[in-house]
């Protein structure tokens, strides 16, 4: 018997991938979290398989559910959203699954924040502008960001961010960004990716929390801030394909 923490992607059922799909035909015992997982993604579960929604569920009761499957000898996919290592919330179920002696393995998934730049038609990390992305969100009624985590901090480093679980908290990223990135650094607000209804809202630090407000989007966003995010900007191209950049692969030039 094994727990299989699979990755669902942001929400289109396409972005799964072959091996979390084929897992979740297979298992007879499937928890999906349902706040974020649509009811598609899972409608392949095996006919007569014991499919709950975790959502209302708290940590024990979902441990209640593999303990019982574990004694039955039944796998479980366990199905996230995203990828199950961003903000899954799987350190804790594994580490009650370690003290129970019960098996498990993880499929990654498709993150948000890529899916995200892919219906953008964004590359994330362009030559001489940001070359870093890192994924961070904000304290607010969750638990309080580790030291050193802060955006002021994270600020500092010029990168392309970006921000989960923080679209009620956007007075606090244009206070703390604007001095490292500036007013009009571009901002783009990406409500329930891979949904039906998905959407995007551009603007810049200083636009951008009026624009949402006008939205009315209040959850399930993620916040992107970087020069990288403006296609129109001057940037070099990468070396990658340069004629004159010779590599192993590639050792003359022409």
């Amino acid at each position: 018997m094994t727990v299989h923490f699979i990755g669902a992607g942001p929400g289109d059922p396409d972005l799964i991938t072959v091996k979390g799909q084929r897992l979740i035909a297979e298992c007879p015992v499937c928890l999906y979290a349902g706040s974020l997982v649509p009811e598609a993604v899972v409608a392949n579960a095996p006919e007569g398989a014991l499919v709950m929604d975790t959502a209302p569920m708290t940590l024990d009761q979902i441990l209640a559910q593999i303990e019982a499957a574990h004694a039955r000898g039944q796998d479980v996919a366990r199905v996230h959203s995203g990828d199950p290592s961003l903000y899954g919330a799987i350190a804790e179920q594994i580490r009650r699954l370690n003290a129970l002696g019960i098996p498990f393995d993880i499929v990654p998934g498709v993150p948000a924040f890529a899916a995200a730049a892919a219906a953008l038609g964004r590359e994330l990390t362009v030559p001489e502008v940001s070359q870093t992305v890192i994924l961070t969100r904000t304290a607010m009624k969750s638990s309080a960001m580790p030291e050193g985590e802060d955006l002021d901090t994270l600020g500092r480093s010029g990168a392309t961010l970006a921000i989960h679980l923080s679209i009620r908290n956007l007075l606090e990223v244009e206070r703390r960004l604007t001095p490292h990135y500036g007013a009009d650094c571009p901002v783009i607000v990406a409500y329930r990716v891979g949904w039906p209804d998905q959407s995007f809202v551009h603007g810049t630090l200083a636009t951008i929390r009026d624009k949402v407000r006008t939205a009315k989007l209040t959850r399930t966003a993620l916040i992107f801030v970087g020069r990288a995010l403006d296609p129109s900007q001057g940037f070099p191209d990468s070396a990658l394909y340069d004629a004159d950049h010779v590599h192993i692969l590639r050792t003359k030039r022409g």
